[in-house]
């Protein structure tokens, strides 16, 4: 039996809703962070020694990464679905593209916002605070925020005229890059941004997204 380890506020969201596109026969199986540090718990580490989720096993195999497990449930169950024909080679290499984009390029700049954004809220001496304030807000100013505007400028524009990234058809690229869209939707402001903002509304009205909101509730975002 194929199984989601499933930790809460995390990327496996994504995995349950390719899971619910694909029709697949699964179960899942959830984790709760620790409410203080906000890690995942270590029985994931019983699953795979880094203690990350998404995980899914499968017979005796365990399979970590959103990218890997999103090649190999296409590869097993896709059956051609969710995915360019390999003939189409201009689609294939967007198709790539944004698999990788998603963690390549994207996600670590919001990753640096979350966590410089939280360093000057942790407890610390008072005198060392202005100091870390002050740092993070140099960081976020000239690195991460420049950044992240770049990156939404550039999805903006690859969305023009499309209603996912590789056009009218929903793709795993989608799924991969569901999470980081959410993300920015969540946390930046999107008034600019009307394409992205409307991608992430089709996402949210998918019904196979909705049946993940039934069953895992809505993603909610660490931090």
């Amino acid at each position: 039996m194929l199984t989601l380890h499933h930790l809460e506020k995390s990327r496996s969201h994504r995995i349950l809703w390719l899971l619910e596109l694909l029709e697949v026969d699964y179960q899942w199986k959830e984790y709760a962070r620790d409410p203080k540090t906000l890690l995942a718990p270590p029985e994931l580490k019983a699953i795979h020694p880094l203690g990350k989720s998404p995980v899914i096993t499968e017979d005796t195999r365990v399979i970590a990464e959103s990218g890997a497990i999103i090649d190999y449930l296409l590869a097993r169950y896709g059956k051609g679905r969710f995915q360019p024909e390999a003939e189409d080679v201009d689609a294939w290499i967007d198709f790539r593209y944004w698999m990788h984009y998603a963690e390549g390029s994207l996600m670590p700049f919001l990753l640096m916002k979350l966590v410089f954004t939280q360093i000057p809220k942790q407890p610390m001496p008072f005198f060392v605070k202005p100091v870390a304030k002050g740092i993070s807000s140099k960081v976020l100013g000239q690195l991460v925020d420049p950044n992240l505007t770049r990156q939404l400028d550039f999805i903006e524009s690859q969305l023009q005229g499309k209603k996912w990234f590789l056009g009218e058809q929903l793709t795993a690229a989608d799924v991969q890059m569901s999470f980081p869209m959410q993300a920015l939707a969540a946390r930046a402001d999107l008034s600019s941004y009307p394409g992205i903002a409307a991608y992430v509304k089709r996402i949210e009205e998918d019904p196979a997204w909705q049946r993940v909101v039934r069953k895992a509730g809505p993603l909610e975002l660490p931090g």
